[in-house]
């Protein structure tokens, strides 16, 4: 075996089954992948051989994402809080003591609620566009959200179902993508997410969820103190053009880490799909730097 094939593994966690990639050798330094919506551990294809050589990568699929179970909305609590509880008695099962976190979208928050809880195992952060400021909120794609967050309702249920519709799933991975970089962007990306998000069940999921992110955006200032007395080593790399957590997101984490690295890439909400060996190279320097001195 050489530290660059990808595994496929799974793992049951609470009675749910847990699909999850994992690559590079076993006594490395740990980089955990928390993928966002609508996407999977699948985002990640890309970055996990560029970085095996060095260290030890595992992706989740967050439950009802990618490979991982779906259980109906009413026989699981889906909620920002659960899925972070899930994913760290994931890291347990794995005997992971400590570890580096890739946050993006979803993943932000599931990741940042594991720090919350057990900052002593955060060794380092990587944000691509995994926002903890309402600076990053771009203020079109975020108002049905809030719309939502005040009151579910049929009518307010509407515009947020459309966000995963096949349209709504191609724009997140094309917008913001200059028009010189669009075929780097896969079709199998935006239609392997569209085919999961069509699978049954996953309307019902998919708006428990959303209608959850506002227990997200109140923990903003208890992750921003985690920041401030942490000193957490940071790197943010974003999607300069992304209209859902827009760059302001990523410059505000030099409010509360000084230090913190920022890299603002030209491209949108999947800087992975166009920027991937770029990426690459900054977390590897970043991590050498943070981690091995």
């Amino acid at each position: 075996m050489t530290t660059h094939q990808v595994h496929h593994r799974t793992t049951t966690v609470r009675g749910h089954e847990v699909y999850y990639r994992e690559a590079g050798p076993a006594d490395a330094p740990v980089l955990l992948l928390l993928h966002g919506f609508p996407s999977s551990s699948h985002m990640f294809r890309d970055l996990i051989p560029l970085l095996a050589d060095r260290y030890r990568l595992i992706a989740p699929d967050h439950i009802g994402f990618g490979r991982s179970a779906a259980p109906a909305a009413a026989d699981f609590p889906y909620t920002f809080a659960e899925l972070a509880a899930v994913t760290g008695e994931f890291t347990e099962q794995l005997g992971l003591k400590e570890y580096a976190l890739y946050i993006q979208d979803y993943g932000s928050p599931i990741g940042l609620r594991l720090a919350l809880a057990h900052p002593d195992r955060v060794t380092a952060i990587v944000t691509q566009n995994g926002n903890a400021y309402e600076d990053g909120l771009g203020t079109e794609a975020w108002a049905p959200v809030l719309a939502l967050i005040a009151d579910r309702t049929p009518e307010t249920e509407a515009p947020v179902r459309a966000i995963s519709s096949p349209e709504g799933i191609r724009w997140q991975y094309l917008h913001g993508v200059p028009a010189d970089r669009l075929e780097l962007v896969s079709p199998d990306a935006y239609e392997h997410d569209t085919a999961l998000m069509a699978r049954p069940g996953q309307p019902e999921i998919q708006l428990d969820l959303i209608s959850d992110y506002g227990s997200n955006l109140a923990l903003y200032p208890a992750f921003q103190e985690y920041f401030r007395t942490s000193r957490v080593p940071l790197l943010a790399v974003w999607g300069a053009h992304d209209e859902i957590f827009v760059p302001a997101g990523a410059l505000a984490f030099r409010r509360d880490l000084p230090d913190a690295e920022v890299h603002l890439l030209p491209t949108g909400h999947f800087a992975l799909e166009t920027h991937a060996h770029q990426i690459a190279d900054l977390v590897r320097g970043f991590l050498d730097r943070r981690l091995t001195g």
